[in-house]
């Protein structure tokens, strides 16, 4: 077996299909489906089970597929290192995170980071949840992932960098609107903007609200953060979303974000495979990051106190 045959393997194991595998690899199906076929001769075992949809690894595939995961990371993490060691300032970094993460929580830092290091290699790839960010550290050549923090994940370190309270997107002429905050018991009557079920900011807010007894209605979905406020201040349905950092909504909008207390702030911050495997220029973006996000929260903060302040001394109940 050759090392193309295990990265190979592991690709079409993530995947679940030879076809994808072959159109990420610009080959035919016929051809990785020989670096399949080479591994399977060499462990004397079917790593693989065709079904309807596609492929799924049988119980010697995932023991293959967990080791070879690990060790093409870990050689890849050393190949990087090297690399790093002989270009000196001109290495690269590759991150992997959500479709809207990058706009509000690296923006000032990949500004920052690119003055420090004009040569470096900034590489983004998008995925649509924090499972799948993990799926993609520990499978492909990636250094770092941002990521809602939920519990320990094999194979993966998690530091949250900051906490984002919660706060309930309304229209300005709602009745809410002029609240210095909402109860979350209240939301029990109103019908809310999902985000997806299979996100970790999703998960994190339905357990929240099963463990406070809140049972929310609701008729609309989205996929991020950004088109539940687009679809709230277009009076759609109000929609419980985290405060990110550097969100500007300006007072005499549209669209108000009142405070929800009871709920738990959400944790987000970097996960990566071993922090002292990190290559030092990774290791310095993720620093970097964690520096702004947390400026940037700070600001947002006491912009909302002293919003919440004019609220309050002109409320009348």
């Amino acid at each position: 077996m050759t090392l193309e045959d295990l990265r190979v393997f592991v690709a079409v194991c993530r995947a679940g299909s030879l076809s994808a595998v072959a159109r990420e690899l610009d080959c035919t199906q016929s051809a990785v489906s020989q670096h399949v076929k080479r591994l399977e001769r060499e462990a004397g075992v079917s790593l693989l089970e065709r079904q309807p949809r596609g492929v799924v690894p049988t119980h010697a595939g995932r023991v293959l597929c967990e080791a070879a995961s690990d060790s093409i990371a870990g050689l890849d993490l050393a190949l990087r290192r090297l690399g790093d060691l002989v270009h000196g300032d001109s290495g690269s970094v590759r991150v992997t995170t959500g479709g809207t993460t990058v706009r509000h929580f690296m923006s000032d830092a990949i500004v920052a980071f690119r003055q420090r290091y004009p040569k470096v290699s900034l590489e983004f790839q998008t995925e649509t949840s924090s499972r799948n960010c993990f799926e993609a550290l520990a499978a492909g050549n990636l250094d770092l992932a941002w990521v809602t923090i939920a519990g320990p994940v094999r194979g993966i370190e998690q530091r949250p960098v900051v906490a984002l309270p919660w706060v309930l997107a309304v229209r300005a002429d709602d009745p809410l609107a002029g609240r210095p905050c909402v109860n979350t018991a209240e939301l029990s009557d109103i019908s809310l903007i999902r985000l997806p079920q299979n996100s970790s900011s999703g998960a994190r807010l339905d357990a929240a609200f099963a463990e406070l007894g809140i049972r929310s209605s609701s008729d609309t979905s989205v996929a991020d953060w950004d088109t539940a406020l687009l679809l709230a201040e277009l009076g759609l349905g109000h929609a419980v979303v985290p405060v990110l950092p550097g969100w500007e909504i300006p007072g005499d909008g549209p669209l108000r974000l009142v405070p929800l207390p009871d709920l738990p702030p959400l944790p987000v911050g970097w996960a990566v495979r071993r922090w002292d495997a990190l290559t030092p220029l990774a290791r310095v973006f993720a620093d970097t990051v964690a520096h702004s996000c947390t400026q940037r929260a700070a600001d947002t903060q006491l912009k909302e106190h002293a919003d919440r302040a004019a609220r309050i001394s002109g409320f009348d109940p």
